[in-house]
Protein backbone atom coordinates (compact mmCIF):
# COMPACT_ATOMS: atom_id res chain seq x y z
CA UNK A 1 0.00 0.00 0.00
CA UNK A 2 2.43 2.50 1.23
CA UNK A 3 6.26 2.77 -0.26
CA UNK A 4 8.40 1.40 2.74
CA UNK A 5 10.01 4.03 4.65
CA UNK A 6 13.83 4.00 4.07
CA UNK A 7 16.27 3.07 6.96
CA UNK A 8 18.94 5.35 7.67
CA UNK A 9 22.63 4.93 6.39
CA UNK A 10 24.37 1.91 7.46
CA UNK A 11 28.08 0.51 6.88
CA UNK A 12 26.46 -2.49 5.92
CA UNK A 13 22.91 -3.51 4.98
CA UNK A 14 21.94 -6.27 7.81
CA UNK A 15 21.32 -9.03 5.20
CA UNK A 16 25.30 -9.04 3.51
CA UNK A 17 26.54 -12.60 4.60
CA UNK A 18 29.15 -12.64 6.98
CA UNK A 19 31.75 -13.71 4.23
CA UNK A 20 31.22 -10.56 2.39
CA UNK A 21 31.02 -8.24 5.82
CA UNK A 22 34.61 -9.81 7.00
CA UNK A 23 35.56 -9.33 3.43
CA UNK A 24 34.85 -5.30 3.77
CA UNK A 25 36.12 -5.03 7.40
CA UNK A 26 39.63 -6.63 6.48
CA UNK A 27 39.48 -4.25 2.89
CA UNK A 28 39.23 -1.09 5.27
CA UNK A 29 41.78 -2.30 8.23
CA UNK A 30 44.06 -2.42 5.13
CA UNK A 31 42.87 0.99 3.91
CA UNK A 32 43.45 2.42 7.08
CA UNK A 33 46.96 0.86 7.40
CA UNK A 34 47.88 1.92 3.93
CA UNK A 35 46.49 6.12 5.25
CA UNK A 36 48.55 6.13 7.89
CA UNK A 37 51.50 5.06 6.19
CA UNK A 38 50.85 7.59 3.06
CA UNK A 39 50.53 10.15 7.11
CA UNK A 40 53.88 8.82 7.99
CA UNK A 41 55.61 9.09 4.40
CA UNK A 42 54.40 12.69 4.07
CA UNK A 43 55.71 13.70 7.22
CA UNK A 44 59.22 11.83 6.39
CA UNK A 45 58.97 13.90 3.41
CA UNK A 46 57.98 17.69 5.62
CA UNK A 47 60.65 16.46 8.28
CA UNK A 48 63.37 16.00 5.32
CA UNK A 49 62.86 19.27 3.04
CA UNK A 50 61.05 21.57 5.90
CA UNK A 51 58.24 21.05 2.95
CA UNK A 52 55.40 23.00 4.40
CA UNK A 53 52.34 20.98 2.05
CA UNK A 54 54.00 17.91 2.68
CA UNK A 55 53.32 18.56 6.45
CA UNK A 56 49.56 19.30 5.83
CA UNK A 57 49.38 16.74 3.70
CA UNK A 58 50.33 14.14 6.33
CA UNK A 59 47.68 15.87 8.65
CA UNK A 60 45.22 15.71 5.94
CA UNK A 61 45.62 11.61 5.48
CA UNK A 62 46.17 11.04 9.24
CA UNK A 63 42.80 12.93 10.02
CA UNK A 64 40.70 11.26 7.46
CA UNK A 65 42.19 7.81 7.41
CA UNK A 66 44.13 7.40 11.07
CA UNK A 67 41.50 9.41 13.46
CA UNK A 68 38.39 7.50 12.46
CA UNK A 69 40.44 4.15 12.67
CA UNK A 70 41.71 4.71 15.96
CA UNK A 71 38.14 5.53 17.31
CA UNK A 72 36.80 2.71 16.47
CA UNK A 73 38.70 0.70 18.92
CA UNK A 74 36.49 2.32 21.68
CA UNK A 75 33.21 2.50 19.50
CA UNK A 76 33.63 -1.33 19.79
CA UNK A 77 34.11 -1.52 23.77
CA UNK A 78 30.87 0.67 24.15
CA UNK A 79 28.45 -1.31 21.88
CA UNK A 80 25.25 -0.26 21.29
CA UNK A 81 25.17 2.91 23.37
CA UNK A 82 23.56 5.75 21.11
CA UNK A 83 25.56 8.65 22.61
CA UNK A 84 28.68 7.05 21.57
CA UNK A 85 27.42 6.26 18.40
CA UNK A 86 26.37 9.62 17.78
CA UNK A 87 29.39 11.22 19.23
CA UNK A 88 31.26 8.40 16.94
CA UNK A 89 29.91 9.67 13.95
CA UNK A 90 29.82 13.08 14.37
CA UNK A 91 33.95 12.93 15.31
CA UNK A 92 34.66 11.01 12.62
CA UNK A 93 32.79 12.59 9.75
CA UNK A 94 34.31 16.22 11.04
CA UNK A 95 37.87 14.60 11.34
CA UNK A 96 36.93 13.27 7.95
CA UNK A 97 36.12 16.90 6.38
CA UNK A 98 39.15 18.67 8.18
CA UNK A 99 41.71 16.29 6.86
CA UNK A 100 40.24 16.56 3.26
CA UNK A 101 40.31 20.40 3.79
CA UNK A 102 44.20 20.02 4.96
CA UNK A 103 45.00 17.89 1.98
CA UNK A 104 43.28 20.31 -0.48
CA UNK A 105 45.41 23.06 1.15
CA UNK A 106 48.14 21.68 0.77
CA UNK A 107 47.55 21.15 -2.42
CA UNK A 108 46.65 24.97 -3.28
CA UNK A 109 49.31 26.61 -1.07
CA UNK A 110 51.61 28.68 -2.81
CA UNK A 111 55.46 27.23 -3.18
Amino acid sequence: MFPAIPTPLQITPPDVPNWVRLLSQGMNLVAALVGLLIAYQAYRGYRRNDSRPMLFIAIGFALTVGLPFVLLGPMLLLGDDPAAATVFVVVSNSSTLVGLGCILYALRMPT
